[in-house]
């Protein structure tokens, strides 16, 4: 881990993870108290705030760090069960469906956490100038998302970020090496030999990065394992084995959840009838997508479009 410089107190002693933790909360407050997901000046950084304890949502975790301020968190990947707390960060490079209940969270101790999208390009040129070695593509999978325990040089770099959110006059050119600063954070400390692992999948020609990457372009065809095989360049059984320790679950599952998840946001953004948000997706059978909607969502789609229109909160994306 490098050393760093406490550019916030440069006469005082280092703050500790509590107290950098308390300074991002006050100027997170004091950028925005909204319900939700809000937008910031940088447009990479989100803050999301909840009063409430929400039920289990499901949604697509896309390439994004997460880091939680305060509160709790519970995320369902396939059938892992994670917490994870203040101080604590997820990150993921890999498109995951993925289900967030935010817990315990009220109007007096709201929930609140950042989110840093990113791209995997932006991933591999900080690879490729900081001339890191991605680690062998023949080591065991880990699953495409981890959660980590943020240490002091993260959250020193994070409240400059909120510095500059707050004060955006220099955002374009400062902005843009916060988040090369942050993705090399990520990358070479504790948990990055995760994080590498992630990038290569998703930059092999062949294997499980293009598994992956070919159902997500092509999630409204049917296709059969052994088609996906061929595509990637695998055997069949080493493909199904590989597909789940990455995600957590089988190819068609995740093609299945990327179905569904798109029908909701055409159904919602577009006002798409659910008949037509169906074969848009790849449905053929109407009466299936409503029996594989209501077993995701937990309602038939007439009534969970109705439900998140009446109550927008409902459908918070799985910001942290």
């Amino acid at each position: 881990m490098l050393e760093t410089t406490n550019i916030l107190t440069p006469d005082k002693s280092p703050l500790n993870n509590q107290e950098l933790l308390t300074r991002l909360i006050s100027l997170a407050n004091k950028i925005t108290t909204a319900e939700g997901n809000t937008k910031t000046v940088i447009p990479y950084l989100s803050i999301c705030r909840h009063t409430y304890e929400s039920s289990l949502i499901p949604s697509v975790l896309s390439p994004a760090f997460c880091l939680i301020l305060q509160g709790e968190k519970e995320l369902h990947l396939g059938e892992h069960i994670a917490h994870y707390y203040e101080g604590d960060y997820i990150a993921s490079i890999i498109d995951m469906p993925a289900s967030g209940k935010v817990v315990g969270a009220t109007k007096e101790f709201p929930y609140i956490g950042l989110r840093v999208d990113f791209t995997a390009a932006e991933v591999a040129s900080v690879v490729a100038e900081a001339e890191i070695e991605l680690p062998s593509r023949n080591k065991k999978p880990s699953t495409a998302a981890f959660i980590g325990k943020s240490d002091v040089g993260l959250l020193e770099l994070f409240l400059r970020v909120l510095n500059l959110a707050d004060n955006p006059e220099p955002v374009p050119f400062l902005a843009t090496l916060m988040m090369r600063e942050m993705i090399y954070r990520l990358i070479s400390g504790k948990y990055g030999h995760l994080f590498l692992q992630q990038a290569l999948y998703d930059q092999q020609s062949d294997g499980i990065g293009k598994a992956i990457g070919w159902i997500k372009e092509n999630f409204s065809s049917p296709f059969t394992t052994l088609q996906l095989a061929k595509i990637s360049n695998m055997s069949v059984s080493s493909l199904q084995h590989k597909f789940k320790e990455v995600t957590t679950m089988g190819p068609l599952q995740y093609q299945k959840q990327l179905r569904l998840q798109e029908a909701r946001r055409l159904m919602l953004t577009c006002s798409l009838d659910v008949t037509t948000a169906a074969m848009e997706v790849g449905y053929e059978s109407p009466s299936q997508f409503n029996r594989e909607y209501k077993r995701l969502f937990g309602l038939s789609p007439l009534k969970d479009i109705k439900e998140i229109q009446n109550n927008p909160y409902n459908m918070s994306e799985t910001e942290v």
